[in-house]
């Protein structure tokens, strides 16, 4: 089984996702499924119908996140330093458009790009690994190519 890298944030989100999707979720679908079978008739119940599709959406999510935290390898980025890798918090000048970002590189299942975190299989993160500061990477993305400057690299 291939290990999932993912930083001690990521990893204790998911965790407390299961939690809630097992304590919380899963009880009121199970509630709502004997609610809408009081109702009678189940070949024509909405309810009924709408409980059990998220009963199976509850359940998915549940399996889905016990796999990724079973291969979870969670990596510490304050002990690392030096070129970008894995877990670096990097700034990014666009140099098109004079625009800096800052993204934290992260384990594709804690990836959310609105909120600064690019999946480590992204095309930006492939070009940036192995990069230090003051270093110009080019970026074939859907939109075209990009030119990008590491402004900084932190690890924290």
């Amino acid at each position: 089984m291939e290990k999932i890298p993912m930083t001690r944030s990521g990893f204790e989100a998911l965790d407390a996702e299961l939690k809630d999707l097992k304590t919380v979720e899963r009880p009121a679908v199970i509630r709502a499924i004997a609610e809408a079978r009081e109702h009678g008739d189940l070949s024509e119940n909405a309810e009924y119908h709408a409980a059990r599709e998220r009963q199976s959406f509850v359940e998915g999510r549940i399996k889905e996140l016990e796999s990724i935290l079973s291969r979870a390898e969670v990596i510490d980025p304050s002990r690392l330093n030096g070129t970008i890798k894995f877990g670096a918090t990097v700034t990014l000048l666009d140099e098109d458009t004079e625009e800096e970002r800052t993204y934290q590189i992260v384990g594709e299942a804690e990836a959310d790009i609105e909120r600064g975190l690019l999946n480590i299989r992204s095309p930006l993160a492939r070009a940036l690994i192995g990069k230090s500061e003051g270093e110009s990477v080019e970026v074939r993305t859907p939109g075209g190519e990009k030119s990008y400057e590491v402004v900084s690299v932190r690890y924290v």
